[in-house]
């Protein structure tokens, strides 16, 4: 999987994307003042989103095993907010996971 980030039509707006290696493409619109300090909090969201997925569970059954709302699921899947380290080992303990996989961006898909 690789990141593309570039400009999109105007001078406040970015956008990123990923691609896999089955080609397929997932767009992320952010104006500037939305654009995280560092791409580490999308890699981050990209790694939680993936691992949920590959355990077959829905944001709703994630927010359950981690103790919180399925909206704030959302905004980290999203890159929208930025995780403390505690709540980093619940997602890590409800994914039944140490915390450093989840910070393992090269790993195979």
């Amino acid at each position: 999987m690789y990141i593309i980030l570039g400009k999109y039509s105007s001078l406040n707006d970015y956008m990123l994307r990923f691609v896999c290696r089955c080609k397929r493409s997932i767009f992320l619109f952010l104006s500037k003042n939305q654009m995280p300090d560092s791409n580490i909090i999308l890699l981050f969201a990209h790694k939680i989103k993936q691992e949920r997925l590959k355990r077959g569970l829905s944001q709703e059954e994630f927010a359950e095993l981690t103790g919180f709302h399925r909206t704030y699921i959302g905004m980290i899947e999203r890159g929208e907010r930025n995780i403390t380290l505690t709540n980093v080992e619940k997602f890590a303990n409800a994914l039944n996971l140490q915390m450093k996989t989840l910070f393992d961006f090269d790993a195979t898909e």
